[in-house]
């Protein structure tokens, strides 16, 4: 087995990338007790992966997968790349769809390896986010449409051999590269499985775009946590997905526009690699409306939690709207949730 065929540890994963930045070090786990209490629930913890390198926990998938389909080409081990001593010449284009978030990370890939970079932008993509990718040395194509459509063209370019295809997302449920993406996000499990501490969690609310992140954290805390040990996975009422991949039983095409306060989680596709992960352990699916999508960043700052964006904080949203349903997780209840980036600028 060839050093990059290697299956990927959490341990190896952030150890290769804490050589790019210091920011890849262990986010924070922090207690909510206010918060909690105003909620009526036991405990509230929160990681909050607005503190990691490049603001979100899309760092840890994109990079990592990045840097992994470089090596795998090269037929070199990733941590040849970083040195520009070791580093093969003649590197591909990594090619990516984004909503902002995956192609900067891909791009920081890309930049570590000295490789190019194009990004697939699709047209509701903010300025903001954009100007941060191109900053990181990529180039952006613009695609108008959704971020499906965006995808589209990513496979597209990759197919007619423009590059390296760094996707979050696939049909292909065995697909090696969205599978590095979601070892990445795993890093995210391994660490509240180290920093938590009895009595452990016993609710696990994670946000879902695509699904990539909802199924590595379902499938990493699968076995941690204490009973009823009941995780649910929350997205936005107007691009919700992955609810409807698990009640289909198969991946499934939205149709629409897919706007959403909740920008990142804009998708109309779930991923064939997450839903294999997320089916068997049936979390239950939570969609969840726009006002209580922009509510929760607000609520969550307010009882000191981290500043974040609707996106961020959608698992958050996800648990508000069970107890606006009257579905409150109970008193006794211990909830963890992952609020994954830090508000911009």
């Amino acid at each position: 087995m060839a050093p990059n065929d290697t299956p990927p540890s959490p341990d190896r994963i952030a150890g290769l990338l804490g050589r790019l930045d210091p920011a890849y070090a262990p986010t924070p786990l922090r207690s909510l007790p206010a918060l909690a209490e105003k909620l009526g629930i036991a405990a509230l913890w929160v990681k909050e992966e607005g503190a990691r390198s490049l603001g979100s926990f899309k760092s840890l998938g994109g990079t990592y997968a990045g840097l992994r389909a470089l090596a795998r080409q090269a037929g070199v081990a990733p941590e040849a790349l970083l040195d520009p001593a070791t580093r093969p010449g003649g590197l591909p284009a990594l090619l990516c769809a984004s909503d902002g978030n995956h192609g900067l990370a891909v791009a920081a890939a890309a930049r570590a390896a000295g490789a190019p970079c194009t990004v697939f932008l699709h047209s509701g993509v903010p300025q903001a986010r954009a100007a941060r990718i191109t900053a990181m040395g990529a180039a952006i194509t613009w695609i108008q449409g959704t971020y499906d459509d965006a995808v589209d063209a990513a496979v597209l370019a990759a197919g007619k051999g423009d590059g390296l295809l760094v996707a979050d997302t696939a049909l292909d449920p065995a697909d090696p590269v969205v599978g590095d993406v979601m070892a990445g996000y795993g890093v995210i499990a391994a660490e509240i499985r180290q920093q938590a501490s009895e009595p452990y969690p016993t609710h696990l609310y994670i946000q879902a775009g695509v699904g990539g992140l909802a199924a590595a954290m379902v499938a990493g805390l699968d076995g941690f946590l204490a009973a009823p040990a009941a995780m649910a996975v929350a997205e936005p009422a107007e691009a919700a997905s992955v609810g409807a991949a698990l009640a289909a039983g198969r991946v499934l095409r939205l149709p629409g526009a897919l706007h959403s306060v909740a920008e990142m989680l804009s998708c109309g596709e779930a991923s064939a690699p997450a839903l294999a992960l997320l089916q068997p352990r049936a979390p239950r699916a939570v969609a969840v409306p726009e006002a209580r999508l922009a509510e929760a960043p607000r609520l969550l700052q307010e009882f000191g939690g981290p500043a974040s964006t609707p996106s961020g904080a959608t698992g958050f949203a996800g648990l508000l709207q069970d107890i606006a349903e009257g579905h409150h997780p109970g008193p006794q209840a211990r909830v963890i949730l992952v609020i994954s980036e830090r508000a911009l600028a």
